[in-house]
């Protein structure tokens, strides 16, 4: 019998279809650690944790993966995310100063600060940066 070299990955927001299609691998962050998903995987269901989103097809492709959930079957892989953005839909300018902000935030927090709010307005920013490089 032949090898299935690929599957179907599929990554939806709630504005768009923003991938879809035959892929060799993928990896992203989950709230339990970094996953590399191959044809064949076992049936999971996992939260996702922001992070670089790795697409393996023909070419490598990177994108910023903020927040969401995914399901991973044998043959297909959809991620339901919150927002996830190729590096040409990212203002560096814009990551580098939300960065800036949300540092000064958990450097200064009084007790009205939100510090989780903070934190995860600064690894958002990360990634969005990290995704550029």
């Amino acid at each position: 019998m032949a090898e299935n070299n690929d599957f179907l990955l599929r990554v939806i927001t709630p504005e768009r279809v923003f991938y879809e299609g035959k892929v060799e691998m993928v990896e992203f962050n989950t709230t339990e650690g970094e996953i590399g998903v191959l044809p064949g995987h076992v049936p999971t269901i996992a939260v996702i944790k922001p992070g670089i989103l790795t697409i393996y097809e023909a070419e490598k492709k990177l994108a910023a993966l903020h927040s969401g959930f995914c399901e991973i079957l044998p043959d297909k892989v959809t991620i339901l995310a919150e927002v996830v953005e190729w590096p040409s839909e990212i203002d560096r300018k814009r990551a580098e100063e939300a960065m800036k902000r949300a540092e000064e935030r958990i450097k200064d927090r009084t007790e009205q600060t939100d510090i989780v709010r903070a934190q995860t307005a600064l690894l958002r920013a990360i990634v969005r940066i990290e995704a550029l490089k």
